[in-house]
């Protein structure tokens, strides 16, 4: 196993939908920690992907010698080019569906990172503040999570 291994769909035996990432998937949940009010950074996912049109994370399929942390780092460069040595990963908040699950890695950056659409997943990028997110139209995955979500990211900002 390696490279890639981890595309894949997956029959959930929880919801009975389809999920993304034959391993698991991760997202970074991305945390402006400089800016007032502190804002997050959400992804207006390409037309053409799973759930495209929403807003949602940098994320994707975890390959099988990776942990979430790995993963999410992997996809937050190649979507959003963000480089992983300039964040300070705070927490992981697990979506646990039985024989899948969804984890979000939550990390701060301090200052401005750059980031931009670095492929064609990614058709807009925009820093939010938190209290605003729940009004986006968010990935389906993200809007069930998020008012439990929020809650683990504030705790961050005060740990």
């Amino acid at each position: 196993m390696g490279f890639r291994d981890g595309d894949g769909w997956v029959l959930c035996q929880q919801c009975n939908a389809r999920h993304w990432g034959r391993y698991g998937a991760a997202g970074l949940l991305l945390v402006r920690t400089d800016l007032s009010p502190v804002c997050v950074l959400l992804q207006l996912r390409a037309s053409w992907v799973h759930g495209g049109g929403t807003w949602a994370l940098p994320g994707g399929a975890l390959d099988s010698h990776e942990n979430p942390v790995m993963a999410a780092a992997r996809e937050a460069y190649e979507e959003a080019g963000i480089d992983p040595d300039i964040l300070d990963f705070k927490a992981i908040f697990t979506d646990d569906h039985g024989n899948w699950r969804y984890d979000t890695v939550i990390a701060h950056a301090h200052s401005e990172i750059g980031e931009f659409e670095a492929n064609a997943e990614s058709e807009d990028l925009q820093w939010v503040p938190i209290d605003n997110v729940g009004g986006f139209n968010l990935h389906p995955g993200l809007r069930a999570t998020w008012p439990t979500l929020i809650d683990h990211v504030k705790a961050t900002l005060t740990a």
